[in-house]
């Protein structure tokens, strides 16, 4: 997770470096070079990504001239990236906190799970799973939904949802049941993080993931990081918004590409590129170049 543009570009080996000396522990080599079961636990999962997706940024932002973004949007994890990439909380302050996150997530249950729901809308899911301990957890893209709950009800839920349709449930390989009501418990003492720092103004919009509604005030990041923790990521309303105000052209910072293939599910139309390592950063370098 970010070597490649690491050795490439010193605003992006700074980031790993920055984290090293924020969290008191070797990130940098942890994303580089595993092992991959210590990646994998969530309080390190957090910080990781967040770090190689701040990467990936001032890698490109070195690389060419970019323009100003029409907002930024996260998933999850991702919107701590994008309020760094908007000014609000510095890379230090943001990679304390998500780490925190993490480790208060990763206690806070250790019977409960996810499942990806292929084939269903959110809106099906939900009346399907009615009646069980099982709630809609991300709404990612027409057709892919995940839950989240307590592992027997998954099953019993899994069951229902193939009844209704739905061409696969795919147990998801996390170690609790995240953006569900089991992680109520982590947002006061999250809240209690925040307040412990400084944000500063949004340099961009921000579309949030608890109401996918837009939003231009600092101020208002604590309580919406705050619920959705615990609450549904509405991704589908998310990334309709941002194009309704305005997005034409969605760009993912970070390892892989998945975001990337949401959006193009979510809207055919668009226009998207991911920067993950040198060979994406430089395909997608045009589209970033668009509005400089």
């Amino acid at each position: 997770m970010g070597k490649d543009l690491a050795a490439r570009y010193p605003t992006a080996a700074r980031v790993f470096e920055e984290a090293n000396d924020a969290l008191g522990f070797d990130l940098r080599a942890l994303c580089f070079d595993g092992p991959k079961e210590e990646l994998d636990r969530t309080a390190n999962t957090q910080p990781a990504l967040l770090a190689t997706s701040l990467a990936a940024l001032r890698a490109a932002q070195e690389a060419g001239a970019i323009g100003e973004p029409a907002m930024v949007l996260g998933h999850s994890l991702g919107e701590f990236t994008a309020i760094v990439a908007a000014s609000a909380l510095t890379l230090a302050d943001a990679l304390g906190l998500v780490r925190t996150r993490g480790e208060l997530m990763q206690a806070a249950d250790s019977n409960g799970g996810m499942a990806a729901v292929l084939g269903l809308d959110a809106d099906v899911v939900a009346r399907t799973i009615v009646g069980t301990a099982v709630v809609v957890a991300n709404d990612n893209a027409p057709g892919q939904v995940v839950i989240s709950g307590p592992r027997d009800e998954l099953e019993r839920a899994s069951g229902a949802l193939k009844n209704a349709g739905a061409k696969r449930v795919v147990t998801l390989r996390t170690s609790a049941a995240f953006h569900s009501p089991a992680m109520r418990e982590v947002a006061p003492r999250l809240r209690e993080a925040m307040s412990l720092l400084t944000f500063s103004p949004l340099r961009y919009k921000l579309v949030a993931n608890v109401d996918a509604k837009v939003h231009e005030h600092a101020r208002e990041l604590p309580a919406l990081l705050e619920k959705q923790v615990w609450s549904p990521v509405q991704w589908v309303a998310s990334v309709r918004r941002a194009e309704g105000d305005g997005a034409s052209v969605f760009v993912e910072f970070g390892p892989g590409n998945v975001l990337t293939g949401l959006v193009k599910r979510i809207l055919p139309d668009s226009k998207t590129g991911n920067v993950a390592d040198e060979t994406t950063l430089r395909q997608s370098l045009p589209l970033l170049e668009e509005s400089a």
